[in-house]
């Protein structure tokens, strides 16, 4: 059974109970152990790496040939330095603690982890510059210094990454989870429970649903039911060991969403989270501000922000350059062979969507006949099957507008090549969403917004995951995953999937 469900619920005195196995599955993830100890490792790997930082640096600036980039002066003692790393490691731990970086709020929650720790670290070296001033028999060679402190925040950077992939590993296999339910039923509850199913390494385990309008044992999602009302919140948290309770505020009366902030507000054993109630526009984001000291609610604008942009950046205009430089002989063999095969342009630029709505031209190696729109109106009027084909996936299989070397393009995904130059224009991304046409964004219904808020890609989960093949709810689907899911890992796993897809010609017509 998933670690993400409970399945096989009974009633049982007017709320849902559960088999003893499926109890046990349900809680197998109860996480506040877990993180406790996980704190101690972690505690126990800060101390290393910063003793390791302070070893290290002390050789590169006394003992290794590196000592002749520094000044030649400073005070050589090894026993001196060494009862100095054990004043500063507990010195940094105590940092780290101040800074947040054991609080289970911001634990392997990635960018806001390192901010604490750089901070955290710069602080440290700080308090020993001014303890040297204020003492000046503290005697402190200021190289030995600079790369203590650098190295100590790399040492500490790369420790915290290889422990938090240890615990997303873990939060795979169905540990580290916390027992949560979603209060509220309705289709923003039924969103976020998606969501956070599709998104192990939150560490969020849905065991069901509170819900003041469903009938108790009602099933909302495939094992997941409703396991009572609002009301009985207290008992079955008891019960099932709940940790988190996330209420989806579009689907709670605001007397009962009171009534449970009432009795959870002050609770160490249970914390309450409040979605925006904008599960349409989920995927973006929302900062939460004080203005006159009223808190707002402020949606991003686009899905990126920060390091995400400028390492997303980087992948795009690197892979494009070189993309282009490698693919240039390619290119030009095509137009030649499209010129001598079939009369027209070498190049067709689509109309497509990108960040804000704003349309642009995106180029590809046009595949079909000049007067391809021509074609298909006739075969759509006349041909039912394809009507219905083109309905359900915006593809035909056998598209008599297609050219004899168009087909092969199309078969090896080489006519998406020219939109490398889309992305050194900043318009597309290697990895993305699928690209569409106004016309389509209708199709994405309430999401069709959230396309707006990043640039489209070359390839994405949709090439990965059968292409052409997938109906048009899959591809939506799997764009709003990207979108929601977004890190610059999953680009690139998703380059180097991509690969192997096209070798294969996966999907591809």
């Amino acid at each position: 059974m998933s670690s993400q469900t409970a399945k096989s619920p009974k009633i049982d005195a007017g709320y849902v109970t559960l088999n003893p196995t499926d109890l046990i599955n349900s809680i197998r993830g109860h996480s506040r152990n877990k993180m406790r100890l996980a704190r101690v490792v972690l505690l126990l790997l800060d101390a290393i790496a910063v003793g390791m930082a302070l070893l290290v640096a002390y050789n590169l600036r006394f003992i290794l040939p590196t000592t002749a980039l520094f000044d030649p002066g400073g005070f050589i003692n090894r026993a001196y330095y060494a009862g100095f790393a054990y004043l500063l490691i507990p010195l940094w731990l105590i940092l780290f603690v101040l800074f947040r970086m054991y609080d289970p709020a911001v634990l392997f929650g990635g960018l806001q982890e390192y901010a604490n720790a750089f901070n955290a670290c710069t602080v440290g070296i700080m308090i020993v510059i001014v303890a040297s001033y204020l003492d000046p028999s503290l005697l402190v060679a200021r190289g030995w210094l600079l790369i203590a402190w650098s190295l100590s925040i790399f040492l500490v950077f790369l420790e915290r990454f290889a422990f938090r992939r240890v615990i997303y590993n873990l939060r795979q296999r169905g540990h580290f989870m916390s027992p949560a339910y979603i209060v509220g039923a309705n289709q923003e509850g039924i969103a976020i429970a998606e969501q956070l199913i599709s998104a192990p390494i939150a560490g969020i385990n849905i065991i069901g649903f509170l819900d003041d309008t469903m009938k108790v044992g009602e099933e909302v999602l495939p094992g997941l039911v409703v396991h009572g009302p609002t009301t009985r919140a207290e008992i079955l948290v008891q019960r099932f060991g709940i940790e988190r309770l996330i209420v989806a505020t579009s689907g709670v009366q605001r007397d009962k969403l009171l009534d449970v902030f009432r009795r959870y507000m002050n609770s160490n054993d249970v914390s309450v989270w409040l979605s925006s109630g904008m599960y349409e526009i989920m995927t973006t984001g929302v900062r939460v501000q004080d203005v006159g000291s009223v808190p707002m609610v402020s949606v991003n604008r686009v899905r990126l922000t920060g390091p995400n942009i400028v390492a997303k950046a980087i992948l795009d205009y690197v892979g494009a350059t070189l993309g282009l430089i490698v693919l240039s002989p390619l290119f030009l063999v095509v137009a030649i062979l499209m010129k001598r095969t079939d009369p027209g342009p070498i190049f067709y630029p689509r109309r497509v969507v990108g960040v804000g709505g704003k349309e642009f031209n995106a180029f590809k190696f046009r595949t079909m006949v000049v007067n391809s729109q021509e074609v298909l109106d006739d075969l759509l009027a006349r041909d039912p099957e394809a009507r219905e084909e083109w309905n359900k996936y915006y593809k035909l299989k056998n598209d008599p507008r297609i050219t004899r070397i168009g087909a092969f393009l199309r078969k090896t995904s080489f006519d998406e090549l020219p939109q490398l130059v889309n992305v050194l224009r900043g318009e597309m991304s290697l990895v993305g969403p699928r690209m569409i046409t106004m016309e389509e964004v209708e199709k994405y219904g309430r999401w069709g917004l959230n396309l707006h808020t990043v640039k489209p890609g070359i390839t994405g989960l949709w090439q990965t995951s059968g292409r052409s093949e997938l109906t048009y709810e899959e591809r939506v689907r799997l764009d709003m995953r990207y979108i929601r899911n977004y890190t610059i890992w999953l680009d690139i796993q998703i380059l180097i999937q991509t690969v192997p897809a096209v070798l294969m010609s996966r999907g591809a017509y």
